[in-house]
């Protein structure tokens, strides 16, 4: 028997400018199937294989219907002004949206929220969209609701937002990363959405670049491991979808500015961009989102030998293929490779994009234009039908057809203040030790007076970073629960912790005190705004740590930013704690660091340069012919850096091969603290005719031990990892493992490896 749906009738309001529709559904149990009927035959048929479903349901849909399925508008489409004003769902618009267009998905991009930012305002607002769209759909087909979830639910006041991609980089825990994403996908689904634009699978090349932050990682294997986790975290459940993103080469543009041409050479793209982005499809990613940007003068969503060759044909990819934000006009409008928006989306729905991500004042053109494209044959039925039945089988996969709805009622206990231990777990793994001097840290907590003070140091935007309740950031005079790092300071020591805004004042109030804690970085900021040309750290933040240190006390310095930052003479500081993008519960984990609750376990996801001038920069430099630093690997801090309060030791390594390489590495906590050891595995080619880095990452793992502990770990990697494209300066062959001599390394020690 089906369960029973109790709605509220839906009442217009007449408003000044505009109606409002308010809709509030109520469910009891599990929600209704969207054909309102029991189980039948077809596509309605909940127990019917879904090839089969998707078949049937393909063959009864008109090429209208089939186009909207390909159209994604975001929800301020049919909100307030119906452009982008945001606010109540207006009736009008929401029937030329969803009835007129027919578009078949929905998202809500940074700060496009219902009026009021609470989880159950959110349900409320998705299951209105959708109970409008089935309702008012010939078929009853629901939509697939998509949201920006990169950093937990951080689109939503009061719901829990994790470090940012960087910072999870810096923990080197592919199972906490596991975690967050079971954990954000329990509360994007309970405030309705099923499809979240995570996580992004780009490669760390240059600071410059304004959407660094979200980034695991400056090694593909590192960054591959970490997304495929948290692929499987997001769509444990069934019931949500990850997003592969931004394939591929997004984050090598040539200038350092955002949405701008890449110049990758054929070998440096197989070898180093693509592994990343492979190893998340091969997770079991149920989308993957296109590149906006050029690679060697082609934009990547317009590309059929990346979108479909390679994706498609060679990786096996079954999926959804949505274009980022206005990709598909911008192909019209930016790129000029057709003169006519309907030519813009012949070349990119041919090139392998299955359903175009549009914003307000493009949605009727791209629908028409696809629509006039398939009537003129620019874009054959079976291209339409190929797409539709990708996103059809999405879904059905989520069960959308069965469960449209989510639980209203539910949301606002399942997504608010969630998982912070998850959080204050999260953010202390990812805190990253680079200095510490005279073995001034950890802080007692019996200590007397700590300033602490900097821009940073009383700020939860500043360490939530950018996509965090709007795009850019929590706006000026917005109020999202957090711990700053002042309040986690002060939750250990009380009224001996002074918060000192002033800069003057922090200096001469840390005269009589007993250490100071200066927290500094940079501002909130998202895409082509955050883009910065000389990312150093401000010239008054240095100003402000030299001047604490003159004072002759214990400063330390805490880094809150979303990219390694030429640091000035604030480098000669002699405590320094790289907290990246900590997110809500970030206080508590610096803290705990700081005071020796947690002993720090982070290893640098990157590699820190000494100036801005030193970009891009990455551990897997080509080695060059001079014998100064100009041309070899000189950073400030090197790829896997990081200190602990203990001291660890590699005693040994031994490899057997084939196939699967296996690595036994012997470890010791060689110090007086308990602590978790990160132990990188690196291959080393001594000779190859073909320039290789000096060392590549093939393995890791983290290790738990206690304060003298000895163990052995266990380590593989598939030889296929030593792969490297062969061929001349072309990059014209195939990817393949050179036969001959190899060394594997851990922690000094190294082992002989002969791959036959």
């Amino acid at each position: 028997m089906i369960p029973r749906l109790e709605t509220r009738v839906m009442r217009l309001r007449s408003r000044a400018a505009h109606i409002g529709l308010a809709v509030t559904l109520t469910l009891s149990g599990l929600a209704l199937s969207a054909t309102g009927a029991s189980a039948q035959s077809g596509y309605q048929d909940p127990h019917a294989p879904v090839p089969a479903r998707v078949a049937d349901l393909l063959k009864r849909m008109t090429l209208e219907e089939k186009v909207g399925q390909m159209t994604q508008p975001a929800v301020v489409n049919m909100q307030g002004d119906c452009q982008w004003a945001g606010g109540t769902l207006v009736e009008s618009c929401m029937k030329h949206i969803l009835t007129d267009l027919k578009a078949g998905s929905v998202l809500s991009g940074g700060g496009e929220t219902p009026p009021q930012n609470t989880p159950k305002d959110w349900a409320d607002m998705v299951n209105a969209v959708q109970k409008y769209a089935i309702d008012h759909s010939r078929l009853h087909i629901p939509i697939v609701y998509g949201v920006d979830a990169v950093h937990g639910h951080n689109n939503v006041l009061g719901a829990t937002k994790f470090p940012q991609q960087v910072g999870v980089g810096a923990t080197w825990d592919p199972q906490l990363s596991e975690a967050m994403g079971e954990s954000t996908a329990r509360a994007v689904k309970a405030t309705g959405p099923q499809w979240d634009f995570a996580p992004v699978e780009d490669i760390s090349r240059d600071t410059r670049w304004g959407r660094y932050y979200e980034t695991y990682s400056e090694d593909p294997y590192l960054a591959g491991s970490l997304a495929a986790a948290n692929v499987q975290g997001l769509q444990k459940s069934g019931q949500v979808a990850a997003t592969v993103k931004h394939f591929a080469g997004y984050s090598a543009p040539f200038a350092g500015h955002d949405r701008t041409e890449a110049h990758l050479d054929p070998r440096y793209f197989q070898d180093t961009f693509l592994p990343a982005y492979k190893a998340a499809v091969d997770a079991g990613a149920l989308t993957l989102m296109a590149n906006s940007g050029s690679v060697n003068g082609i934009p990547a969503h317009a590309s059929h030998y990346l979108l479909t060759d390679l994706l498609r044909r060679q990786w096996g990819f079954k999926g959804v293929v949505v274009s980022d934000w206005n990709d598909v006009q911008s192909l019209q409008t930016a790129y000029h490779l057709s003169d006519t928006y309907a030519g813009a989306a012949a070349i990119a729905v041919n090139a392998g994009v299955d359903m175009a991500m549009l914003p307000p004042g493009s949605v009727d053109d791209y629908v028409n234009g696809l629509i006039a494209d398939v009537k003129s044959g620019k874009v054959s039925k079976a291209r339409i039908d190929e797409a539709v039945s990708r996103i059809l089988t999405l879904k059905f996969k989520l069960g959308l057809f069965e469960h449209p709805y989510v639980d209203a009622s539910q949301a606002d206990g399942i997504a608010l203040g969630a998982d912070k231990d998850l959080a204050v777990r999260a953010a202390t793994e990812s805190q990253t030790l680079l200095k510490n001097d005279g073995n001034v840290l950890p802080l007692s907590t019996g200590v007397g007076k700590v300033v602490v003070t900097g821009p940073s140091a009383d700020s939860i935007p500043n360490q939530d970073g950018g996509w965090t309740i709007q795009w850019q950031g929590i706006p000026d005079g917005v109020n999202d629960p957090g711990v700053t790092v002042y309040q986690g300071i002060k939750n250990l020591i009380g009224d001996h912790a002074k918060l000192v805004k002033d800069a003057g004042d922090a200096v001469d109030q840390t005269k009589d005190a007993d250490a100071a804690v200066v927290v500094v970085g940079e501002k909130p900021g998202a895409e082509g705004t955050n883009d910065n040309e000389t990312p150093e750290l401000a010239a008054d933040q240095q100003k402000l740590v030299d001047d604490l240190q003159a004072t002759g006390k214990p400063v330390i310095v805490v880094v809150v930013a979303g990219r390694p930052l030429a640091l000035g003479g604030a480098a000669d500081a002699k405590q320094l704690l790289m907290s990246w993008l900590p997110g809500s519960e970030g206080g508590t984990a610096v803290a705990n660091v700081l005071f020796g609750k947690a002993n720090p376990s982070g290893r640098l996801p990157v590699s820190w340069p000494k100036v801005a001038g030193d970009e891009p920069m990455f551990y897997q430099q080509l080695p060059g012919t001079n014998s100064g630093t100009s041309s070899s690997y000189d950073p400030l801090f090197g790829f896997g850096a990081g200190l602990s309060y203990t001291s660890y030791a590699v005693n040994d390594v031994s490899v057997s091969g084939g196939s699967t390489v296996k690595v036994s590495v012997k470890v010791a906590n060689t110090g007086s603290r308990d602590g978790d050891m990160v132990v990188p595995v690196f291959a080393q080619q001594p000779v190859s005719r073909i320039l290789v880095p000096p060392n590549r990452l093939v393995a890791y793992t983290r290790v738990p031990l206690k304060a003298g502990q000895s163990t052995t770990v266990s380590l593989s990697f598939p030889v296929s990892r030593l792969a490297v494209t062969q061929g001349d300066i072309n990059g014209s062959s195939t990817r393949s493992v050179v036969p001959g001599q190899y060394k594997i390394v851990a922690g000094g020690k190294s082992a002989d490896l002969t791959v036959h």
